[in-house]
């Protein structure tokens, strides 16, 4: 039996295992699905800040939140400003 992770806040993965959460992350896979999706660098960078810190409010005063979760909830932002990105996104 492996200990629980410590950590400020847990991801848990589909197969249970735990990790730090990372903004950089979310970013990251935001900002590549907005070029994806045609959008300019800059509004790329707006796009993806936007989005990280949507869910860095949604995850405040959370210790362990599944990756499903955070998945749903950036489809969810995203659609409410760019459905193309927000598919991009979903399906990558």
């Amino acid at each position: 039996m492996t200990k629980p992770k410590i950590c400020k806040i847990c991801i848990v993965k589909r197969k249970g295992r735990q990790e730090e959460f990372d903004e950089k992350k979310i970013y990251a896979s935001v900002y590549s699905a907005a070029l994806v999706g045609s959008l300019k660098e800059k509004e790329a960078e707006k796009l993806a800040d936007r989005i990280t810190k949507q869910v860095k409010k949604w995850m405040d005063k959370k210790k362990l939140i599944d990756s499903k979760q955070i998945f749903n909830l950036v489809v969810s932002l995203l659609n409410k400003q760019n459905k193309e990105v927000a598919f991009l996104y979903e399906t990558h």
